[in-house]
């Protein structure tokens, strides 16, 4: 089974996937609009703590029990403790869903690449709903993103996703570097470095925190059954620790840095800062308008957010593979080729419900009603994850038992942080997961009236 798994050739090329799989479009269009709204430099401060806190311990058990048990999400937690297989569910639906409509995105960015050399007119706003409410050519482009996620995965482990990991992360690095470099250095930039780096620890309220702390998880693919599957295909002799400080720490390099590469062209021209897709398609294409060598700009700029979703793309798509290897006992080829046919279909609907299919509504117990892909996004992020998260932190700390993982990560080095860990998994990690999870439900600001 080991050999038909795979396993990771490299402790870099497993990092590289890792941080990969984390390093996703809300550390582009969210994470520096935040920073800005919420206190600058005192908010930047607050997230690093907070990724310490929550990142940095639910990574390492998520990585723990993949590990152990050398399975896929939900095999890991049933062979560690039957009946407790229904997390890792959770994890792998969560990753399915997402990556249904998250590669609607993906097609977009690809589109925004030929588009930073073809044009995208003088009104950037009616180009972008126009694009995405048309019904054929933003399925063109799902489908070609979907396609290019498969031929990765498809290659497996070392042959696949840590080969594209080892090329497309430096890449990306390299890419934000040369924007970041154009950026800080263009008349009128201080502004948006002001915006985005003036501590203001007045604004630090509950709600900032909450804020970061749900940035913190879910860009750090938290809940989503990514690191369980990835840690099963380590070894024991891996020093677990040490990545679950490395990975969210670069993750969290990016989001900064790509402040440094955003706000302060966005203000260099006199453009108000958004986030979400306004950002990415809208409002910086027009900021590159106005930017010597604009059009080269814009397509390096594109070229590194599709680098970020293709990076973290794989690892959803590995979420749902490794199930159908692992329980199904599919060859990876067939596992592959069925998941990427469901999750392009459901794709299909989700583009399809910005535009066309605008008027289906989906009713949620929210008492809210959402097209396609809003009810996707809203499942996933506001419910599923969280959940997720927090069934993952109970089922270490009272479930397995603390003594028995901290036997797990010993095998590969010196558990230097256990006592601090222990406590933050049983006890910090389940109350931060709890107040995000009544956050996004809008019951938090219910209970705070």
């Amino acid at each position: 089974m080991e050999k038909n798994r795979g396993t990771w050739s490299s402790r870099f090329g497993f990092l590289m996937a890792a941080v990969g799989s984390a390093v996703g479009l809300g550390n582009l269009w969210k994470f520096p609009y935040l920073a800005g709204e919420n206190g600058g430099g005192a908010f930047v401060l607050v997230y690093i703590v907070l990724v310490v806190l929550l990142g940095f311990t639910l990574m390492l058990a998520e990585m723990t029990i993949g590990r152990r048990a050398q399975s896929d999400a939900y095999g890991s937690y049933h062979k560690i403790r039957k009946g407790w297989g229904f997390i890792g569910a959770l994890g792998i639906l969560a990753g399915f869903l997402i990556l249904s409509y998250y590669s609607v995105v993906g097609g977009w960015v690809i589109k925004y690449i030929v588009a930073s050399f073809t044009g995208t007119g003088a009104d950037k706003a009616v180009y972008f709903e126009s694009f995405i409410g048309a019904p054929v050519e933003p399925v063109i482009y799902h489908l070609i993103f979907m396609g290019l996620t498969a031929i990765i995965v498809i290659r497996g482990i070392s042959g696949g996703i840590e080969k594209a990991s080892k090329i497309v992360m430096p890449a990306l690095f390299g890419l934000l570097l040369v924007v970041v470099f154009r950026s800080v250095t263009l008349d009128g930039a201080s502004v948006g470095l002001e915006y985005y780096l003036r501590p203001d620890f007045s604004q630090i309220t509950l709600k900032v925190v909450i804020a970061a702390l749900g940035q913190v998880f879910f860009s750090l693919s938290l809940g989503m059954g990514i690191m369980v599957t990835y840690g099963s295909y380590l070894s024991s002799h891996e020093d677990m620790e040490k990545d679950a400080f490395i990975i969210p720490s670069l993750d969290s390099l990016v989001a900064i840095l790509a402040g440094f590469a955003i706000l302060p062209a966005v203000f260099a021209f006199g453009f108000k800062p958004t986030q979400g897709p306004g950002l990415m398609f809208v409002t910086l294409p027009a900021v590159f308008d106005h930017m010597p060598l604009g059009s080269l700009f814009s397509g390096l700029f594109f070229l590194l957010v599709f680098f970020a979703a293709i990076s973290s793309s794989i690892s959803l798509m590995e979420v749902t593979v490794s199930f159908g290897i692992d329980q199904f006992k599919w060859s990876r080829k067939k596992a592959v080729l069925i998941f990427t046919t469901l999750m392009f279909l459901i794709g299909i609907g989700a583009s399809l419900s910005l535009g066309a299919w605008k008027g289906f509504q989906i009713p949620w117990i929210d008492g809210k009603a959402y097209g396609i892909f809003d009810f996707l996004d809203v499942t996933t992020s506001y419910y599923l994850l969280p959940l997720g998260g927090i069934l993952c932190a109970v089922f270490i700390g009272f479930v397995w038992g603390i003594p028995a993982v901290v036997q797990e990560i010993k095998k590969g080095s010196a558990f230097r942080t256990e006592k601090f860990w222990t406590v933050l998994i049983k006890y910090v990690v389940p109350v931060l997961v709890f107040l995000i999870l009544l956050s996004t439900t809008g019951l938090l600001e219910i209970i705070l009236k």
